[in-house]
């Protein structure tokens, strides 16, 4: 366990997430900038403004974090998909630092089905060295897919080896998943030290239990304590990586506060 108290927080609706953050009683949170399925129109949900919100979170002291869309795949080998990705990763890098965002998560991505993931691996190495990173990057690690970046540990090896030789690399650290750990086949039991020996850091746990059976490649969560990941597991992931930990289980506010308080009663 860290010397400090773990900062702790949940993902959060965009339209006010210091309101949100301040209910939940949470010292960060988590949050998109405009919709997570889409291409277009990526624009953050928040009455007053980008300056506005950097300003209120400072003041209260809350820790921002935000999430890339869900269709961002800088990996593939498709120009109509890679190309759009860059553009959109851009885009939302640019967003998160006018919020003071402390970092941008976004996932592995993949490759098509019978293509060489070392394609994949170059496809980020490339996306790294041409981006204008004034926002951290977080890579999270994902639940499913035989030609995904970052689904197992040895894939994980193989991406932060084409990330760590790109220009801009220090701005861009990793996003552990529990339940995307559990779903890809990991055993969380020790999992924090076989990443942390391949990218030095783990800068956000994302704190989810599974509603599948291990190694189902099933990304999808569920309330802690609730699945059919092992407990303890999660919280020994918790309390080794010592790194901000954000729950996206979802619910209402009151289930939200009920995970932290499952957090909190275990730390």
């Amino acid at each position: 366990m860290t010397s400090q108290p773990l900062e702790l927080g949940a993902h959060v609706d965009q339209s006010d997430p210091v309101a949100a953050a301040q209910a939940r009683d949470a010292q960060i949170v988590q949050h998109f900038i405009g919709d997570p399925q889409a291409w277009k129109g990526q624009k953050l949900d928040y009455p007053s403004g980008p300056a506005a919100l950097k300003e209120a979170a400072e003041q209260a002291g809350i820790g921002l974090y935000v999430h890339a869309p869900y269709v961002i795949n800088v990996a593939s080998t498709n120009n109509r998909i890679r190309i759009p990705s860059r553009k959109l990763l851009q885009q939302q890098v640019t967003a998160a630092a006018e919020i003071g965002a402390r970092g941008l998560i976004v996932h592995g991505g993949h490759v098509g089905a019978g293509e060489d993931p070392l394609v994949g691996y170059e496809n980020w190495y490339k996306a790294i060295g041409g981006l204008r990173l004034d926002c951290p990057i977080l890579i999270e690690n994902t639940a499913g897919g035989a030609n995904a970046m970052a689904r197992t540990v040895e894939s994980i090896e193989l991406l932060w080896q084409a990330v760590s030789a790109a220009s801009g690399a220090e701005q861009v650290g990793f996003c552990l998943d529990t339940c995307h750990a559990h779903a890809s086949g990991e055993e969380l039991d020790g999992l924090v030290g076989r990443i942390r020996a391949i990218t030095g850091r783990i800068d956000l746990v994302h704190a989810n239990d599974s509603r599948d059976p291990q190694g189902s490649g099933a990304d999808r969560h569920a309330r802690l304590g609730r699945g059919q990941a092992d407990p303890e597991f999660i919280m020994q992931v918790i309390t080794e990586a010592g790194a901000p930990v954000i729950i996206e289980t979802h619910g209402s506010l009151d289930d939200q506060i009920a995970d932290l308080n499952w957090i909190r009663a275990r730390l």
